[in-house]
């Protein structure tokens, strides 16, 4: 493409953290959300009345604001043709209003768009612990919003939020790997440890404090077991107050509006696929094929390779999402993996997060490199998108292009094993993990175990029986496919060692 009016550019970024003392001084969402938006204007020059199109990400810290459409609009003073907020909020949503802003820029629908969000869960957090007993209830939060309904059967063995179920993909990928537990925490260590070094070096980024592999690994009340084999250093912190906005236009408008070259950023072709909604409809869960097929084919898109980014932003919520894409797209193990810090360090605010390695992208490429790599990841393992931006204009971009590659994931889709809810009798270990209260004692814990007849079912782990605690957590042998028996117990069923 080489019309300059169709041709899609970042000209303004911003972010935004909110660290009041008292919880009331603090911003919500919304405020959050101007914040930012002002910053980005004011970095690209650009009065947010001219926006023609506003595409903001759905939060969950003040959900009694509802819409924030039109407030936002006016808070701003614009009044764009275009006004959306996404039906909810998942971590790959930024990436995917940057790639329908770029559509529509090429379609010759808009000229000049804004895409913000904001997250203020430590101030959400900070008023009810006022309210009530003082307990920071960010966990429970995100917690809350993952069971909005009777509990599933997934949900009664406690698999409800996404910290409780990460950790099937981290243990059934270390076992398909052929890593020991050992190999394996080193490896996430390492790769944490590297985001802390971003982390620290950017302004943008929550904590500023470089942590070594040591640090991630060593286990105190600093850093508490969460859900095996994941601390708390290795997953997200949502308890923060962070806003993030970008701007967009035509490379023609760009011009027009006096913008430097040097200031702006090339955007260049998407790809998107998704997992099945439940997680136990899953082909597998050592491995990911919408994962693959959304960074495979925004490589091919784009004609490029891993050799040709200089930086890479792997979506990071817990360990084994940026393992698992980081040996799809060919990313050095010992490479960053981030541009903002990951969600542990840079910080975790739910659906944003995103925006901050858009915003922390552009800014490292106006300083160095030619092009940045864009993974996104949201649910519970389930939504992926990926784009590249680069400092260069990226020849085989053109817009609007479709980015969804669902099909070609269901094709590549393994058959998904049967359902087995009233199950008892001899089964393998396809995943497991265990689940720790605050005091870092072992509260409970889960199988997923496929029966003799390739069925998957589910087991309650007794974490007081210390032989069986020991062996799904030793790392003395590898669990994952070991033999044992799904027994009945008063309320479901409890797994047995063989």
């Amino acid at each position: 493409m080489t019309d300059p009016e169709r041709i899609p550019v970042i000209i303004g970024v911003g972010q935004v953290n909110d660290r009041p003392d008292d919880p009331d001084l603090g911003l919500d969402s919304l405020g959050l959300m101007i914040a930012a938006l002002n910053v980005a204007a004011e970095d690209a020059g650009v009065p947010l009345a001219e926006i023609d199109s506003l595409a903001i990400v759905d939060q969950i810290s003040f959900r009694q604001l509802g819409k924030l459409c039109e407030p936002l609009a006016a808070a701003i003073g614009a009044s764009p043709a275009i006004n959306y907020q996404s039906a909810a909020p998942h971590g790959d949503t930024p990436v995917r209003l940057l790639n329908e802003a770029a559509n529509r820029i090429g379609a010759g629908e808009i000229k000049l768009a804004a895409i913000v969000g904001g997250e203020a869960l430590r101030t959400a957090a900070g008023r009810a612990a006022k309210a009530a007993s003082g307990e920071d209830k960010s966990y429970n939060a995100i917690r809350k919003a993952a069971t909005r309904r009777e509990p599933d059967y997934a949900q009664a063995y406690g698999l409800a939020a996404p910290v409780d179920v990460y950790p099937l993909y981290e243990n059934a990928t270390r076992a398909a790997w052929g890593q020991s537990l050992s190999e394996a925490q080193e490896e996430s260590a390492a790769i944490w440890s590297r985001f802390s070094e971003v982390a620290a070096a950017n302004d943008g980024a929550w904590i500023r404090k470089a942590a070594t592999p040591a640090d991630m690994l060593r286990i105190d009340e600093r850093n508490r077991p969460i859900a095996f084999p994941y601390s708390k250093l290795m997953v997200a912190n949502s308890s923060v107050n962070q806003g993030a906005a970008f701007l967009v236009a035509s490379l023609a408008e760009a011009r027009r509006r006096g913008i430097a070259e040097d200031r702006l950023v090339h955007i260049g072709m998407g790809a998107a696929a998704k997992e099945p909604p439940s997680i136990l409809a899953r082909d597998r869960y050592d491995h990911s094929v919408s994962m693959e097929v959304s960074i495979t084919r925004t490589l091919a898109l784009n004609g490029m390779t891993a050799a040709d980014f200089d930086h890479v932003e792997l979506y990071s919520c817990f360990p084994c999402v940026p393992k698992m894409a980081r040996r799809i797209l060919g990313w050095p193990a010992g490479r960053p993996a981030s541009v903002f810090g990951g969600l542990t360090f840079g910080g975790g605010p739910i659906a944003n997060y995103m925006s901050h390695a858009i915003v922390s992208m552009v800014e490292r490429l106006r300083i160095e490199g030619r092009y940045g790599f864009l993974f996104a990841n949201g649910g519970f393992a389930t939504d992926n998108h990926c784009i590249v931006l680069g400092r260069e204009p990226i020849s085989a971009a053109s817009f609007p292009q479709d980015f969804d590659y669902q099909a070609e994931a269901e094709e590549k889709r393994g058959p998904v094993p049967a359902l087995a809810e009233d199950y008892s009798g001899p089964a393998t270990i396809e995943s497991y993990t265990i689940f720790y209260a605050r005091d870092g004692s072992p509260r409970a814990g889960v199988v997923v175990a496929r029966t003799p007849e390739g069925a998957r079912t589910l087991a309650h782990v007794d974490v007081a029986d210390a032989a069986m605690l020991a062996f799904l957590t030793d790392g003395k042998i590898e669990p994952v496919g070991t033999s044992g028996r799904v027994v009945t117990l008063d309320t479901g069923y409890g797994w047995r060692s063989a």
